[in-house]
Parts: C-alpha cells; structure tokens; sequence
C-alpha cells in the first residue's frame, strides 16, 4: 500500500517532471466513495501513474458520482447510505476547490484510504495530514455549491457511452475497461501515441494482455446484487432483529 507521503512525494515529482512529449492519454474514474472496488483501486492501483514516466502522459479525470439515483426534486440517493453522499460531495468539492491533479488527489486517496480501512468516519484526519485548510470544503459541501456539484458528475455519468454497469468504472481514451480494469496500466500504454515509450510501458511485471479480461469485483448499479460488505451487514443486522 502506497503511504500518503510517498505519494506527496510521487506526486510532485511526477508532475513537475520534465517531459519529452505532450501527447496525452485520458485515464477517466467513475466511482462511488464508499464502494470497497472503488476504495482499493484508488488506494491500491490507480497510485501506479505517479511515476516520472507515465505522469506526464496521463490526464486523469475523477468522477465520484457512481450508482447514485437522481430523485424528481433535484435530489438524489447514494448507493451506500447519506454518508456516501457525503463523501462523493465532499470529494467532487475537493476536485473544484484544488484543480490541480497533484492537490485533490492526495486528499481523495486519504479518505479512501480511510474507507478501505473501515475508518470512513476519521475522513476530516486527512486535512491535518496533507496540511489543507478545511473551511473551504466544509462550506462547499454544506451549501448547495456542493449539491450542483453532484448534479454536473450526475449528468457526466449518466451521458457515458456504453452507459456505465457499475464502478469502478475505468475509460481510457473513451474506451471503458469493463471488468479489466485493474490492467489499466496495459490499456493506457497500447492506447499512448507518442514517440518515446515509457519505461514503464516495457516491465511486464506491470503488464497483461490487453482483452484478457479477468473478472474483478464491483458494485453494481442494480441495488439487487450489489455486493459490498454494506449489503451484507445490513442483511445480517435485519437477520438478528
């Protein structure tokens, strides 16, 4: 597992790195807070781009809206509870508020970091850790800033084609992964146009074939088979009462 301060450290080396080309690939993240799938790829996969060689050839973009459902009102409801709302509003605040890939990310791995540790509660921790000044995304997320937010991820999610089946899930250069998506790195390298290879692009401990497709864990956007431990505690908890 990647430490905070190791990917402090990857981060600003990455993107303050020099590089030979500027053609870009674009890596997109369409995921929910409190999905686990989500949580371990952000934490345990994603963290993989912050080297010198692949920063540079990689626009990532963030989209934590999942399977949320959009209510009539302007409303909507989150596939793991209000908390998860919370999350994905204050993590969507978070992109706005610091732009910058190499500021929001650190903070959106701390909370998930915290999710994937089952202390989803400690999440405000992460802005004495990365030393950020809370206020703003405390009034964001409480206002209706944060709530419009939301909204924009809402449609951006839903205008995805194919349409989304559920998170993570992974679009390189508008192609989504489906079930591969922890071989992201594979996809990202064969879909890269430029003239210098990435030296990562040629350690195949890094690399799988591309279309082999494992199957990997999700969250499914149909509630009937989502399979996260939240379903499960929920249904042991209606067991014992």
């Amino acid at each position: 597992m990647v430490s905070v301060s190791l990917l402090l450290f990857l981060s600003f080396f990455a993107f303050f790195a020099p590089s030979e080309s500027h053609d870009k690939v674009s890596l997109e993240l369409y995921y929910e807070s409190l999905c686990p799938y989500s949580a371990n790829f952000i934490v345990n996969h994603l963290p993989k781009i912050f080297t010198p060689d692949l920063a540079p050839i990689v626009h990532l973009k963030l989209v934590p809206w999942g399977n949320a459902k959009l209510r009539a009102n302007a409303t909507f409801d989150c596939q793991h509870g209000p908390y998860e709302c919370l999350l994905n509003t204050v993590e969507a605040c978070a992109i706005h508020i610091w732009p910058q890939l190499s500021k929001h990310f650190p903070f959106i791995y701390c909370v998930e970091d915290l999710v994937f540790q089952s202390k989803r509660e400690e999440w405000e921790s992460c802005f004495e850790k990365l030393d950020l000044d809370s206020e703003p995304i405390n009034q964001c997320y409480n206002s209706e800033h944060g709530k419009q937010l939301e909204l924009q991820y809402a449609a951006e999610t839903s205008a995805l084609e194919p349409p989304h089946k559920y998170v993570p899930w992974v679009v390189v250069d508008g192609e989504p992964l489906y079930e591969d998506y922890e071989n992201f790195l594979s996809y990202l390298c064969k879909a890269y146009k430029g003239t210098v290879t990435p030296q990562s692009c040629t350690q195949a401990s890094y690399l799988r074939e591309v279309n082999a497709k494992p199957k990997h864990s999700v969250c499914y956007k149909d509630s009937g088979i989502m399979l996260t431990w939240e379903k499960v505690r929920s249904t042991i908890a209606s067991w014992m009462h």
